[in-house]
């Protein structure tokens, strides 16, 4: 087995640059201009900022750990994940038990202020919760709740002028029973406390701009501006509003929608001003199973208005490009550089893309200098229907259209753990997995497959052909056997998955029949791996040698 090793996933946190080769996606063409979504991956909920030359981005996370994704860029095109803002999702206490599917980390902010970054994000069942540090790609603080409550998302701060500081937020109706609000109340100097009530600003059950939320609150020449979406998700706009108080009255105005293109929903995101005095935004496009795709488009400005995209008619309302010419910056990026994809796990820290569905804890698994990453089996409820209650999926989002998974893998067993499965998995709302499960003296290569995980559907499994044990060797009491084996995945548009199985690498055979992505709660349907073994077995396992996605 080629040599690799684990670390203690998404407790350690790499602070350094990740050498990796580029993803499936490129948007970067090589001529000068780039083409659209510029990071063909689901980071939800997108915010930036610029400090000098670099540019850093977060995005909504919900339950997943570690949360809080940092990338970076130097010209807004191509980017790479570089950290993550916080280990583990606050209270942990909660977010230990079970995968809590949409919950947690929604829709942050990140701004930068007096040589700090700080990121707000909304928790729609516990309050408002911040974080800040002097390097992004170092150690942040200890997340501080700022006002507790439900129903609070999407907050984004400002620091004024006058040194007063002010934070503006929406409201989800799943919790307070309505929505469609901003409101905006006064903090403490240190942005940790509220030092007043909130008070509506804008109102957006006007019967126009139904479904307002993810405010982001600037200030420019004398006048607020909250750029928010109105619409809903798929087929929204992009609103923005102007007043010379913070307080309002607002002015509205829709400065970016679908218009002629394909382009569905094109809003929520930021506004970004470059060196060189250009302005552009960054927001996301709903893509289904392939989740909230980011995208980038130039900005400009029009009697104190912003207009997004391209406005041919001239009537304020620009439409999002497809192709464009790249920022000019003041470091022209000229190899293109994506999000990590691929793994080989022979390093003591796995790449940045992987996530667990919930807080990791020690055992999901373990170190090891001796050549694999392992992953234990979660052990099911007694009353299991399906998947959607295992924690210790090691997933990723799907980074393009179309592309090819492939992992090479020692799945092993004990005689005592009948039923075990390990293997890979796409997961979300709908599910399907190849692996192979222990059945008496070998295992069985099978595919299961979920419709409707959330609804409590019990899944489906289908024994495909027995495989010999490549080794079994004495463990005790007990024998174990472990199967070394190829899994692969094949993605195609619409989100179509093709699964395969070889036990030479070279070798490939298909296994069972096509299945169709489905996003998550929330988020875009990912790839990965997973281990389980029913309640009243002993736990099997499985080393990863290497995951490698290509086109």
């Amino acid at each position: 087995m080629e040599k690799f090793q684990y670390i203690a996933a998404a407790l350690c946190i790499t602070t350094a640059m990740q050498a990796h080769s580029t993803g499936p996606w490129i948007p970067d063409q090589g001529d000068g201009t780039y083409v659209n979504p510029v990071i063909y991956a689901d980071y939800s909920d997108p915010d930036a900022v610029a400090v000098g030359d670099d540019f850093y981005m977060t995005a909504s996370s919900f339950q997943c750990a570690p949360g809080l994704p940092i990338l970076h860029s130097k010209d807004l095109v191509n980017w790479e994940i570089v950290n993550y803002a916080i280990k583990e999702v606050p209270p942990t206490q909660y977010f230990d038990e079970a995968p809590r599917h949409g919950k947690g980390v929604w829709a942050p902010s990140i701004r930068y202020h007096d040589n700090e970054y700080y990121i707000y994000w909304g928790d729609p069942d516990f309050g408002i919760f911040m974080v800040k540090t002097s390097d992004p790609k170092g150690e942040w603080s200890s997340p501080v709740l700022v006002k507790g409550g439900k129903g609070m998302i999407d907050p984004v701060p400002l620091w004024d002028d006058d040194g007063r500081v002010y934070l503006a937020h929406a409201w989800a109706a799943s919790r307070v029973g309505f929505n469609s609000l901003i409101t905006v109340f006064e903090m403490n100097s240190e942005g940790t406390a509220p030092i007043s009530d909130p008070v509506m600003v804008f109102d957006g059950n006007d019967g126009i701009n139904h479904t307002i939320e993810g405010p982001k609150l600037y200030k420019r020449d004398g006048y607020y501006y909250i750029f928010a979406p109105a619409g809903g998700v798929v087929d929204g706009w992009q609103l923005v509003m102007r007043s010379k108080n913070i307080y309002g009255p607002y002015e509205p105005r829709i400065v970016m929608a679908q218009g002629s293109t394909d382009i569905n929903g094109p809003h929520q995101g930021a506004w970004i001003d470059t060196e060189n005095g250009e302005s552009w935004f960054l927001h996301f496009q709903d893509k289904g199973a392939y989740g909230r795709v980011i995208h980038l488009n130039p900005m400009t400005w029009n009697d104190g208005w912003p207009v997004i995209g391209t406005d041919s008619d001239g009537d304020g309302c620009g439409e999002p490009v497809r192709r464009y010419k790249k920022p000019a910056v003041k470091t022209p990026v000229k190899t293109p550089v994506t999000p990590a994809v691929s793994d080989e796990f022979n390093s003591r820290h796995i790449d940045l893309q992987w996530e667990w569905h919930s807080n990791y804890k020690d055992t999901f698994g373990f170190p090891s200098d001796l050549g694999f990453f392992r992953l234990y089996g979660h052990k099911l409820s007694p009353g299991f229907v399906n998947y959607w209650e295992v924690p210790n999926m090691l997933l990723q989002k799907l980074p393009a259209e179309t592309f090819t998974a492939t992992a090479k893998l020692r799945i092993s067993a004990k005689s005592t753990s009948e039923g075990a499965v390990a293997g890979l998995i796409v997961m979300g709302w709908d599910y399907s997995f190849i692996g192979l499960e222990k059945n008496g003296d070998g295992f069985d290569l099978v595919r299961g497959t979920c419709i409707d995980a959330e609804q409590g559907t019990p899944q489906e499994v289908v024994r495909l052909q027995p495989v010999t044990p490549t080794r079994v060797y004495s463990a005790g009491l007990n024998p174990n056997y472990e199967c070394d084996i190829y899994l692969r995945i094949k993605v195609g548009k619409g989100g179509v998955c093709t699964f395969f199985y070889s036990l030479d690498g070279k070798k490939f055979k298909a296994a069972g029949e096509p299945f169709t992505a489905r996003q998550g709660k929330w988020i875009g349907a990912k790839v990965g791996m997973f281990a389980t073994v029913p309640d009243n077995t002993d736990r099997g396992w499985m080393d990863i040698d290497w995951f490698r996605l290509t086109e």
